[in-house]
C-alpha cells in the first residue's frame, strides 16, 4: 500500500484574485459556491510499485462558500496517456482510497461524479500554468507580480493552510497567480470559468 509522489499542483476557482481558502483559512470563498479545480502533473514517483511519473490528473468541483460544510460535488479526469494501470494507481490515490491528503477530505464529499479519462496536455512556462483537456477546454495561471517589479519574484504566500496540499507542500508555500481570460472547461455537466488561481510544488508519501 506504499506510495510517494511529487510534482506540481495549481489550482483555479471563481474567486477575486486571491482565493481566501488559502489566504485566510475557514474564512469563506467570495461566492456562495466555490467552482475549483486542482490540477496536479506528477513529476515523479510510484503508487504500489507501478511508476506514474508524468501523467496527469485533475480534481473538480463544485463546493459550498464554507468548505468543511461537506457536500462537496467532485469529478475526476485522468490522462488518458496513462496506462490502465498507470490510471487504476492514480484513482485510488486521488480519490483517498490508499490514504494521504485526499483522504483527509473525502469525508465532505458528497456526491461522487465519478472518473472520466480524457486527453490532458500540462505545461509551466515563463510564469504560465496551464492545462488542457482534449477539447473540453484549457485553463491557464499566470503568476501575479507586484506592480512596480514587472521583472520580480512573484508573490507567494508561505506557512499557510491549503485544503489540498496541507500535508506535504514540499517547499512551504504557494505561488498566487490570476486566470488568463478564456479559461474554461467542461466536465462532469459542470462549467468552469476561473478567475483566481495559485500553484505549488506537492510531495506525499504513505
Amino acid at each position: 500500500m506504499a506510495w510517494s509522489i511529487e510534482g506540481r499542483l495549481f489550482e483555479c476557482c471563481n474567486c477575486e484574485v486571491v482565493c481566501p481558502c488559502s489566504a485566510y483559512p475557514f474564512r469563506g470563498a467570495d461566492y456562495d459556491r466555490c467552482i475549483t479545480v486542482f490540477a496536479f502533473h506528477v513529476d515523479s514517483g510510484e503508487i504500489e510499485e507501478v511508476n506514474v511519473a508524468g501523467t496527469n490528473v485533475a480534481v473538480v468541483g463544485d463546493l459550498p462558500k464554507y468548505f468543511l460544510e461537506g457536500n462537496w460535488r467532485v469529478g475526476l479526469l485522468v490522462d488518458d496517456a496513462a496506462s490502465d494501470e498507470q490510471a487504476a494507481k492514480l484513482k485510488a490515490v486521488f480519490s483517498g482510497e490508499l490514504g494521504g491528503p485526499l483522504a483527509v477530505v473525502s469525508g465532505l464529499i458528497g456526491e461522487n461524479l465519478g472518473v472520466e479519462r480524457v486527453p490532458m496536455q500540462f505545461s509551466a512556462e515563463g510564469g504560465t500554468h496551464a492545462l488542457t483537456v482534449g477539447k473540453q477546454g484549457r485553463l491557464a495561471i499566470r503568476d501575479l507580480v507586484p506592480t512596480g517589479v514587472e521583472n520580480g519574484p512573484p508573490a507567494r504566500l508561505t506557512g499557510v493552510f491549503h485544503p489540498v496540499t496541507a500535508a506535504g507542500l514540499s517547499d512551504g508555500q504557494v505561488t498566487l497567480s490570476k486566470a488568463e481570460p478564456g479559461s474554461d472547461l467542461e466536465a462532469f455537466g459542470m462549467h468552469w470559468h476561473p478567475t483566481a488561481g495559485l500553484w505549488a510544488h506537492f510531495a506525499w508519501t504513505v
